[in-house]
């Protein structure tokens, strides 16, 4: 039996427990105030935090703060950040897991955030997971914590995807086959002709939603496609270990022909729903969001951009880049102005409405479509419907004003 990826990170058999230190970890403006609170507790027998130099806070989820009682919070948080020189990043820089992505997270690392969609980083080949606010103080006050090694599921990715199904519709794929509860605690390694051949972008995208199945983290193995992003990010390449694939002995494979992968949506308030999305043609829609860890990168702008340039959208259309380097990236591209002539909402770089605190919550009734990865009931506008879909779709149906598939706007080739 070859040893999976996790397994040669973690340094431990399948079910063991073990002690690691932590090579990065990073709490955000909602769980960074909880980790606090707690890490204020733990230090009555702390000196301060261990390896703040491995340590990140990053304001995402509610910035700029919605009110007085986020403002101040962020204030306590902002000032921690200061006094024991924890690397800080403001409102407007971007999700944590982006940030994360640009050039910090390395492969073979061990990271840790106090987000769910940490399993992003996955997609560098390092172990990634997310962590609970007092899992995440512990870490601040020893630089470590445990991990029960994960069984992993060997997740195949064969053959080229064709018209306009994009990493995106793999993801809600594969989210589908295995059930939000099908990988719980599993890690899942993406493997085969077809994940060397996907895009960073499509990788990062697929890590991200491994944690809807249940999954501790999804893993992707660090090839030239990761050296050469990385190296894009400033990283010097002797900073970069590659991985290699191992036959390994997987608990569960599943084989996806992404040929056979066309645009969906989630619907239904579940993620692993995916229907085709001409089974919902015609639907009218309210507002469209585009953004998110899962589909706020450049790409996802630009392929959106492609569809609706020189044209006008027929329904609110909400722009929220991943990080301010895409937000850079994009108006220098002249992206963004395509976008803004087109009709679009620019959001500054961060989470955006999809967690429903601010900036673009539904109303009652209403439908949306969104490029994040949850459509969990109320989340994101309490009595409002909206599905999940990816940025060509979102752009196919921003134009109609009612659920397109891009394929029946452009034609799929």
């Amino acid at each position: 039996m070859k040893e999976t990826l996790s397994v040669r990170i973690l340094g431990g058999e399948e079910g063991s427990y073990v002690d690691k230190k932590v090579d990065r970890a990073y709490a955000h403006d909602g769980t960074g105030v909880q980790a606090l609170e707690a890490f204020r507790n733990f230090r009555m027998k702390s000196e301060g935090v261990k390896n703040p130099e491995k340590i990140s806070i990053i304001y995402d989820h509610i910035a700029p703060a919605n009110n007085s009682t986020t403002a101040n919070l962020q204030r306590h948080l902002r000032s921690f950040a200061k006094e024991e020189h924890l690397s800080f990043y403001d409102v407007g820089s971007g999700i944590c897991h982006q940030i994360m992505s640009e050039g910090i997270c390395l492969p073979n690392e061990i990271v840790v955030g106090a987000d769910s969609h940490s399993c992003t980083l996955g997609a560098l080949g390092a172990f990634a997971t997310g962590v609970g606010a007092t899992d995440m103080a512990g870490i601040w006050a020893t630089g470590q914590t445990w991990f029960r090694v994960p069984k992993s599921i060997g997740i195949h990715l064969d053959g080229k995807l064709c018209g306009h199904a994009e990493a995106k519709d793999v993801a809600l794929t594969y989210v589908k086959n295995l059930g939000m509860d099908g990988g719980t605690y599993k890690a899942l390694e993406f493997i085969g002709e077809g994940a060397k051949a996907m895009p960073m972008e499509g990788r990062l995208t697929l890590c991200n939603m491994a944690i809807e199945t249940g999954a501790k983290t999804g893993l992707f193995y660090a090839d030239q496609t990761t050296k050469k992003y990385l190296q894009n990010h400033g990283v010097e390449e002797k900073m970069i270990s590659l991985q290699k694939p191992e036959n390994c002995d997987y608990e569960k494979e599943i084989y996806l022909d992404l040929e056979r992968v066309e645009p969906l949506l989630a619907v239904d308030n579940r993620v692993d729903t995916a229907v085709p999305v001409s089974r919902y043609a015609e639907t009218p829609v309210d507002q469209i969001l585009v953004g998110t860890c899962t589909n706020g990168r450049y790409e996802d702008l630009q392929r959106f951009a492609n569809i609706v340039r020189g044209k006008q959208v027929a329904v609110r259309t909400l722009i929220v880049p991943a990080s301010k380097d895409v937000y850079r990236k994009a108006a220098s591209s002249g992206i963004i102005t395509d976008l803004i002539d087109a009709g679009c909402v620019i959001c500054p770089p961060g989470c955006g409405p999809c967690l429903g605190v601010h900036m673009g919550v539904l109303g009652e009734g209403e439908l949306g479509l969104s490029t994040a990865n949850r459509n969990f009931k109320n989340r994101m506008g309490v009595g409002a419907e909206y599905y999940l879909c990816s940025p060509s779709t979102a752009a196919a149906s921003a134009l109609t004003g009612e659920i397109t598939s891009p394929d029946s706007l452009l034609g799929g080739d």
